[in-house]
């Protein structure tokens, strides 16, 4: 090979390596982005899908103007703060149990990957039985401490609750590793520095750990709610119904989505509120970052 062949090699070679990722991103991501938002605008029926009707912004306004909707918006928003919150903070104190040197360490943070690792499907089918009404192991629980039994899928808070129930069980261990993983990234020197000083573990929580772990937690929280806004197998597979239950009281925007393209065959519409979603998305997490850079800046001018 020749000199001003190795030059342009050289040259040319980075981007050969990372070819192989753009060429299936554009395939499997920026162009279904781009063909989804281009069908949004046209009236396009699943029995039919090579009759394309222009309607331009009229599938956007029918969503919108759907009462059911907003409510799947409403139950995206609640079911995601019932499920991320608590997920969170609960993930957090396991990895802070997990940083401590215990017996079993290595058991414990694989045990903590089962529930992420089980199938959707197989978890929540038995959590709708631990749910039932008659025969579930939750009411029978609540009755022996006094409580009548509880319609876990046709109460509006019931139901929504005992979904989140699920999204909890299957993502606390797996952002419970990823805080572990920021916990042991902190220097040791901080935390001698503080038992040094006479800190207690509390305060080494509050003033070593959690400004250390600040990034870690504007990344998971940003994950959550990505994931929340998509929420789709576990309501799905909860009843088995793609309305969300009777009076759509968990019915999620995914649901919505879905139900809309393949349940009422409205391809261009589903394609509105997919079009939607992302765009919800990008604002959450835009004002998640936002948020995060005011609080560093204003920490940073202490």
């Amino acid at each position: 090979m020749t000199l001003a062949a190795r030059r342009a090699w050289r040259a040319v070679s980075p981007y050969a390596y990372i070819t192989p990722f753009f060429g299936l991103f554009l395939a499997f991501g920026m162009f279904p982005l781009l063909y989804t938002a281009f069908v949004s605008l046209y009236r396009v029926e699943l029995q039919t899908p090579g009759d394309m009707q222009w309607r331009g912004f009229g599938n956007y306004a029918a969503v919108f103007t759907d009462p059911y909707f907003w409510t799947a918006l409403r139950n995206t928003f609640t079911i995601g703060v019932l499920s991320t919150v608590p997920q969170l903070v609960m993930a957090l104190g396991l990895a802070h149990l997990l940083n401590y040197k215990l017996r079993g360490r290595t058991f414990f943070r694989t045990a903590m990957l089962l529930p992420y690792a089980t199938s959707v499907a197989a978890a929540t089918l038995v959590f709708a039985q631990l749910f039932g009404r008659d025969f579930g192991l939750v009411n029978y629980v609540l009755g022996l401490v006094g409580f009548g039994p509880v319609d876990w899928q046709t109460g509006t808070v019931a139901s929504q609750i005992a979904v989140s129930t699920i999204v909890v069980w299957r993502w606390t261990g797996y952002n419970a590793l990823i805080y572990l993983a920021g916990m042991q990234s902190i220097p040791s020197e901080l935390y001698e520095a503080a038992e040094m000083d006479g800190a207690s573990r509390w305060r080494q929580f509050v003033h070593v750990t959690l400004p250390g772990l600040r990034p870690t937690i504007v990344f998971t929280v940003v994950v959550s709610t990505i994931g929340a806004t998509q929420l789709f197998g576990e309501p799905l597979l909860y009843e088995g119904s793609v309305s969300g239950g009777i009076s759509h009281q968990y019915q999620t925007l995914g649901l919505y989505m879905y139900e809309q393209g393949w349940g009422f065959f409205h391809l261009g519409r589903a394609a509105a509120i997919a079009w939607v979603m992302f765009l919800l998305i990008v604002v959450l997490v835009g004002a998640n970052a936002l948020l995060a850079r005011r609080r560093s800046r204003k920490e940073a001018g202490r």
